[in-house]
């Protein structure tokens, strides 16, 4: 091989930023066995973002997409309720004394987080139970997966607070998970989804006991973080670029990824454990 065509590996992998050692500021963050686990820990008001705590999801998210010891992201929130959105006090007091300039600062931030959670390869799975509104509603939608409980309420509820429905990609995304009329009528009317309408709709992947939320969420990632992490990864950024592809680009699209997939350790992995009649055991390269 042509010495002036080496690359060294050191440079390639200088963006990787492991997330083993990452400390929150504002939420509570553990990582275990290739499962991170962010949990919104201010039960007392219901779990309610803050500026910081906005900022501090956005980046964390931004973090991951280079964190090669994280597979799957479970997100939750501490005591009863998943997050009740924006803090009264802290964002939504501060918001009306604002200019345009600095409302159009905060609108984009909220609306990063989410392109954060989409560009991340790891799947995130939304652990919900009681009130999941405004931002809190935001957050689950642009997980990947979410399960709940039959007592959980869902609400996109800008339209109760003076709203537009287009808030962090809503329009965009809730109709591709629930259907537009379905869609409509939640944003329109800002009122509450409950777990079983919810399931119904297909807005939940699951139903469970509140008693056995973390349970349910936990053994789901496991079983992801078990499978072809890497094949994961492609599933998703194929889910999330795929809707602005015609059929055409799309079909073009994933034979170039399934390609790279082919190219993969798991894949022969699969194939000689097949060959074998074992469980193959994949190790996400």
């Amino acid at each position: 091989m042509n010495e002036s065509l080496r690359v060294d590996p050191a440079l390639i992998a200088g963006n990787r930023r492991p997330a083993a050692g990452y400390q929150a500021k504002h939420f509570g963050w553990s990582l275990s066995d290739g499962i991170a686990q962010i949990t919104l820990n201010r039960p007392e008001r219901k779990n309610p973002l803050t500026f910081d705590s906005y900022a501090e999801l956005r980046d964390l998210f931004g973090r991951l997409k280079h964190a090669d010891d994280t597979h799957v992201v479970v997100i939750a929130g501490a005591g009863d309720n998943f997050c009740s959105g924006g803090d009264v006090n802290e964002i939504i007091g501060p918001l009306i004394r604002l200019k345009a300039p600095e409302l159009l600062m905060f609108t984009r931030m909220t609306g990063d987080l989410v392109r954060a959670m989409r560009a991340c390869p790891q799947p995130i799975v939304a652990a919900v139970d009681g009130v999941c509104a405004g931002a809190g509603a935001i957050i689950a939608m642009a997980s990947d997966l979410r399960i709940g409980t039959a007592r959980s309420k869902t609400a996109f509820l800008f339209n109760r607070v003076g709203l537009a429905g287009c808030d962090m990609g809503a329009c965009a995304m809730l109709p591709r998970i629930v259907g537009q009329g379905r869609a409509s009528e939640l944003l329109y009317t800002g009122r509450s989804l409950g777990g079983e309408e919810g399931e119904r709709w297909g807005w939940f992947n699951k139903l469970c006991a509140p008693e056995a939320l973390q349970t349910e969420a936990m053994t789901l990632a496991r079983a992801l973080v078990e499978g072809p992490t890497f094949a994961n990864g492609i599933t998703k950024t194929m889910l999330h670029q795929e809707w602005s592809m015609t059929i055409d680009q799309a079909i073009e699209a994933e034979a170039q990824a399934q390609a790279l997939c082919m190219l993969t350790e798991d894949f022969s992995r699969a194939y000689h454990a097949f060959v074998a009649k074992q469980r193959p055991r994949f190790e996400g390269n």
